[in-house]
């Protein structure tokens, strides 16, 4: 699967926009399925994706997106940064729409030239998690799945494997 390594993020991007109206209506089948079987779907083809997929090639997540920040990730950062954390606060977060502590701006400011996470033993745990594509109870985050079609090459390659899955 050396087609992984290489995943054009814009390529990706595109074609998610372009398949959309075909990624909403599997999204509904999906969501007609149980949650095991939901789960396994997405658990196979998460485990397959992310044999041969690394993230620090694509990174589009922390260049275009904010994590939300717990109170924990915040004080856990805080910490790891020698700062209090109404610091950490007034100088990285905004409180959202949502009522949720989320980044100034995009990319992140603790995103390295190479892709790397300078906190990344602190990271919040919303980027721990991410893409959220092999967690239990899938059916609560599949809104969330499809936007990160938008966002992610592995999501799309997982979503791909569960369409040619449904297919057969």
């Amino acid at each position: 699967m050396s087609e992984l390594k290489n995943y054009d993020v814009q390529q990706s991007i595109a074609k998610a926009t372009s398949e959309k109206k075909k990624n909403n209506a599997l999204f509904s089948k999906l969501k007609q399925l149980k949650t095991k079987d939901l789960d396994e779907k997405f658990h196979v083809s998460h485990d397959d994706v992310f044999e041969n997929y690394n993230c620090l090639s694509c990174a589009n997540c922390c260049k275009t997106t904010s994590p939300i920040f717990t109170r924990k990730d915040v004080d856990r950062l805080a910490a790891y940064l020698n700062m209090k954390p109404v610091e950490f606060q007034i100088k990285y977060l905004i409180i959202d729409e949502d009522d949720d502590f989320v980044l100034h701006s995009s990319p992140c400011p603790f995103l390295e030239e190479d892709n790397t996470c300078k906190v990344y033993s602190a990271r919040p745990n919303a980027c721990r998690e991410y893409p959220h594509t092999n967690r239990k109870k899938m059916y609560q985050i599949l809104d969330l799945t499809l936007q990160n079609t938008l966002i992610c090459p592995a999501v799309n390659l997982i979503v791909e494997k569960i369409k040619k899955g449904l297919q057969n």
